[in-house]
């Protein structure tokens, strides 16, 4: 019995907007055939009377005839991509659409025909169609919910069961992407996808992959709901509140193309709210009686800041108030200043406007002397004022002028008088030069890591928090990873006396020193780096990171970082390196698997030369480091990329540089993107940051210090307990052999392995009551074998995981070799990545990685030719759980490639293999009774194909005769001979007439479906059973036509 079902997650879904002013309805009283049909044909997506309607409301002072040119821009399709064309569609909605038309005097006028009411949510149509059923090129697909906005479709819902066991999110997003290459139409107005099944829920773009469908865990911003609150009801009343909806489609979407492709962004609930709430504060900050402080939005590294600070530009550019503000976006570094303005120039639909990027002191003195607009980006260090000056002049005095500042938390931001111990001269923090230049400029600060306690400055400039997006929030959304930390000190050892001179020098040592405090720390910095860049230590470093890294992607793919603390260093460590593998070393940027980035020029060593680049260097290395399918896997710095660059795939930090506070937040955070199924980041420590670490975690809450810095003896915990798990599944089974013995023997092993996992699995799901704890059992090894692979991957370098590497690669292989016998092809991209790809030792992969036949000792038939005496080999196997799945496997392929010659059969094989293998896991059938029906089912598939000589049909006419008799009262109205004759006609029509993209273009398929209906009436075939042998006809035709292969036109003779 079902405790709730989809329906009655539809049911809630409907109820809940028809409560926030959505009127409801179904498919099935709007749609083509229902009594108040809105729809012409199941092809329209949009409700065209309905936009009409808004479209003459919105605009009643813009003449008929632009109203309906409006309409044919919106109905026409401008370009084949889907997401270009949902750019160019949002850009309408948005902005309106453009019409010109002749006023009463013949005047030619240009005007702009609004699509969407902004302001008044009310002004708008607001619509929620239940089972909207779409035919698009002839594939009829039905999403479960659809919201109209003014008759254009914004918002797809895929809901499922949540106590459905293959009922999962990750079969919602996936039916999605079918929707979505199926019947892209419906997707050309979108705005947002949801899935949900009622507990758990995730929105996402119209290009988000899996891991960016995020949740949205508040509805009014102020109270977020815990983790394990039901989530579907907490984001429809988040998003789909008809204002809130209203404000994500125009000021928090934004499209973009960085070379993979184009994609588009919805901001989460912690951007669009914090935005929104900086904008409440900005507005009483710049009042007259404001003291122009509008605060800090702290939100930690990874989870969308620089986005983040383009909705917000976006939302004071918009905002009448500020009256066209001049926007000063502040950074501290070049790279920084080139990686923020690269956003924003993402976003310049968002800002109606193009970043301006400041080249220089006089440059940007001349693009501030402006009346008014204008999104400036500048490093701070260009409000210095000249040499012996101690103030700077006015740049301009508006107020409408709003300093936008990244990382605002530095020291160096204070107002500060320091007086230089040789000259006398006096210089001041950087917040006394920008009041000089802007006095009357509001400011707000942006930041990654927390405000130091003891740091006044930042306040006295900003203001205090407006918003806050911590580490642990960040993890729970799965808009972060957590980081783990491993030492390797003891593995890199330093000379005794060294190492009291090193310890107090990096004590002393601190982050944004004022500038007469810079010689002092250079004379430390000297003596440690001598220290540290010795060249048998860095032998050791390179030696030992390489085995380190060479275990990290061999059991998770992805790429590293190592820090150095100096350029000399970075070469020299490079060297070693590359001296261990040289095959990683290549002198083409655009090739190798190791680079350093750094800056540096020509007075530099000659050997520094070679890694020493243009900025296009730098922005090719960033491509490739950012692209997970690029050979370049580990990159050296010193500096560069620590901060703000975002390379998902990214997985270990190697730190072999003194860092604390902001600064070794910041570096750290490199690895904690999201990214397909990396469990966390890993930061490995080679010069002693543990202290800084803790230091610099004291600013954080309790819940993110259990987030960031876990000691990687967790992990090895996690790995031993998972890896128990699994082992004392073979207690009273020694797989030794598994492991060490010959491939003959391993392969044995293997195939006793997998009789004893089916039997014992078999044997406890006997135990179970319930049909859910039934299939738990069935699969009771492969879930605890995917377990130990994550908790693997978290601790893959460590010695633990070395000694136990062969037995979990033998496990895996085990799990894969059972996944791949599966009939339903329903787990997930991810667990099946987990079960191949995470093999670990790559020596093994390639005897291991088995099919089961070979496992169970059988060489693999074509089934066509399955002869009486295999299947009798198989029914005496003395192993009956792996005959089981041997054969299992061997049908399942056998219906697929069916599938491809007659989906009839097809289907039916399909059904019963299923129905067979789902009595078995509920115990109605054992071992032996599955495995006689099973033998009974290859016996009739194997007379099935037979069937057409007996008949006197070829193997295509089969299938359309299939296809005509799949209802047996046609058979019974026309006879067996009268079929036979239909089938043959269809064949060699449909030969004749099919094209090569026929089955792509919906007038080649209508010909198609017209020619099979005039031969079905011609033959007297049943009307009421016509349409669905249509269906099926042409669902035949298809799956065969690929191999009929059409003549093409010849030049000139109908073709190109």
């Amino acid at each position: 019995m079902t405790f709730i079902s989809e329906a009655d997650i539809e049911g809630l879904l409907l109820e809940q907007l028809a409560g926030l002013g959505y009127r409801c309805t179904s498919d099935a009283v709007i749609g083509p055939e229902g009594h108040a049909a809105e729809r012409e044909a199941f092809s329209d997506v949009l409700l065209v009377d309905r936009v009409r309607a808004a479209i003459a409301r919105l605009n009643p002072e813009i003449p008929a005839e632009a109203q309906e040119d409006a309409l044919k821009q919106l109905v026409a399709t401008v370009s084949p991509s889907l997401i270009e064309e949902n750019r160019r569609l949002h850009r309408l909605l948005v902005e309106g659409v453009p019409v010109e038309f002749y006023t009463a005097d013949g005047t030619l006028r240009g005007d702009t025909v609004r699509l969407v009411d902004f302001d008044d949510p009310d002004g708008n149509d607001w619509l929620a169609v239940a089972q909207l059923t779409v035919v698009e090129n002839g594939i009829n697909r039905r999403p479960d919910v659809v919201l109209f906005l003014n008759g254009l479709p914004v918002a797809v819902f895929e809901l499922k069961n949540p106590g459905g066991e293959q009922a999962t999110m990750a079969g919602a997003f996936n039916q999605l992407q079918t929707y979505k290459a199926q019947i892209p139409s419906l997707f050309r107005t979108n705005a947002a996808l949801v899935i949900s099944d009622g507990l758990t829920a995730r929105i996402g773009s119209l290009t988000a992959n899996m891991e960016r469908f995020m949740p949205w865990r508040t509805t009014d911003g102020q109270t977020v709901a815990e983790k394990g609150q039901a989530e579907q009801a907490v984001l429809v009343g988040g998003v789909f509140e008809r204002a809130r909806f209203l404000a994500l489609l125009r000021d928090f979407t934004v499209f973009g193309n960085t070379g993979n492709g184009p994609f588009k962004i919805i901001a989460g609930y912690h951007q669009f709210h914090a935005v929104r709430q900086a904008m409440v504060r900005t507005l009483v900050a710049i009042r007259p009686d404001g003291d122009r402080r509008v605060g800090v939005i702290w939100h930690t590294q990874g989870s969308g800041k620089s986005l983040l600070m383009a909705f917000y530009a976006g939302q004071l550019v918009r905002c009448p108030e500020l009256a066209n503000p001049t926007l000063v976006v502040i950074t501290d570094r070049n790279d920084l200043d080139d990686q923020l303005f690269s956003t924003f120039v993402l976003c310049a639909d968002l800002i109606r406007q193009t970043p301006i990027q400041v080249e220089s002191r006089e440059d940007l003195r001349a693009q501030l002397n402006r009346a008014s607009g204008g999104v400036i980006f500048t490093t701070l260090q260009k409000f210095a004022p000249p040499a012996g000056e101690s103030a700077y002049p006015v740049l301009t005095d508006r107020r409408n002028v709003i300093v936008i500042v990244d990382e605002a938390h530095r020291s160096q931001y204070g107002f500060k008088a320091k007086v230089d111990s040789k000259t006398g001269e006096i210089s001041y923090g950087f917040a006394k030069y920008l009041r000089d230049a802007l006095p009357n400029a509001a400011f707000v600060g942006f930041t990654g890591t927390p405000i130091d306690s003891a740091d006044v400055n930042t306040r006295q400039v900003f203001g205090d928090y407006i918003d806050v997006y911590d580490i642990s929030r960040a993890v729970e959304d799965g808009a972060t990873v957590p980081i783990y930390y491993e030492s390797r000190l003891a593995r890199i050892e330093l000379p005794e006396a060294a190492k009291p001179t090193i310890d107090d020098a990096i004590a002393e040592l601190t982050e944004d020193e004022a500038e007469s405090e810079q010689e002092r720390i250079k004379r430390q910095w000297s003596t440690i780096e001598a220290l540290v860049g010795a060249k048998e230590r860095l032998a050791m470093v390179a030696e030992d990171l390489v085995q380190h890294f060479e275990d990290r992607v061999a059991a998770l793919e992805g790429k590293g970082m190592v820090v150095c603390m100096s350029r000399r260093i970075c070469v020299a460590l490079y060297d070693a390196i590359v001296a261990l593998r040289p095959d990683w070393h290549s002198a083409d940027d655009a090739a190798g698997r190791i680079k350093i980035v750094m800056t540096g020029s020509a007075a530099d060593p000659q050997e520094w030369q070679p890694h020493i680049g243009t900025k296009a260097r730098r922005d090719l290395l960033a491509k490739r480091a950012k692209d997970p399918n690029d050979p370049l896997q580990l990159v050296i710095v010193r500096d560069m990329w620590l901060t703000g660059f975002d390379a998902p795939s990214m997985h270990t930090l190697y730190v072999d540089k003194p860092m604390r506070g902001h600064g070794l937040m910041q570096a750290i955070a490199r690895v904690n993107r999201v990214f397909r199924d990396k469990p966390a980041g890993l930061v490995v420590d080679y010069i002693g940051i543990a202290q800084n670490l803790k230091r610099a975690l004291a600013e954080y809450s309790a819940a993110d210090q259990r987030q960031t810095g876990v000691d990687e003896a967790e992990a090895v915990a996690a790995l031993q307990e998972a890896f128990e798990v699994v082992d004392a599944m073979f207690h009273g089974f020694n797989y030794q052999q598994g492991l060490t013995g010959t491939a003959q023997a391993r392969l044995a092993t293997m195939a006793e392995a997998i009789e004893w996992i089916l039997a014992r699995q078999q044997e406890a799901a006997a135990r179970e009551k319930t049909p859910e704890a039934q299939k738990r059992a069935h699969r009771r090894f492969q879930d605890a074998t995917l377990a130990l692979s994550k908790a693997f991957a978290l601790a893959s370098a460590s010695d633990y995981a070395r000694e136990i590497r062969e037995a979990v690669g033998f496990f895996q292989t085990l799990r894969a070799a059972l996944i791949k016998t599966g009939t339903s092809g329903r787990q997930s991209k991810s667990e099946r990545d987990w079960a191949i790809a995470q093999i670990i030792d790559r020596a093994v992969v390639s005897t291991e990685i088995v099919d089961i036949l070979a496992a169970a000792g059988l060489s693999t038939p074509d089934i066509s030719i399955l002869s009486d005496d295999f299947l009798a080999e198989v029914a005496q196997m003395p192993q009956k759980n792996l005959a089981l799945e041997a054969l299992r496997k061997l049908l399942n392929d056998e219906v697929r490639a069916r599938t491809r010659t007659n989906v009839v059969q097809a289907r039916q094989f399909s059904e019963r293999l299923e129905a067979a293998i789902a009595r078995y896991h509920t115990n109605a059938l054992s071992t032996v009774e599955i495995l006689q029906e099973l033998i009974e089912l290859a016996h009739e598939i194997r007379a099935a194909k037979a069937r057409g000589q007996d008949e006197g049909l070829s193997e295509d006419e089969i299938a359309f005769y299939d296809a005509l008799a799949e209802n047996q009262s046609a058979v019974e109205v026309m006879g067996n001979d009268q079929l036979k004759v239909i089938a043959h006609e269809l064949l060699t029509d449909l030969q004749r007439n099919i094209t090569v993209d026929w089955a792509h273009r919906s007038s080649a398929r209508a010909k198609m479906r017209v020619l099979v209906k005039r031969i079905l009436r011609r033959y007297g075939y049943p009307p009421d059973l016509q349409d669905a042998a249509v269906q099926t006809v042409l669902a035949q035709a298809e799956a065969l036509s690929a191999r009929w292969n059409p003549p093409r036109p010849l030049r000139g003779l109908g073709g190109c």
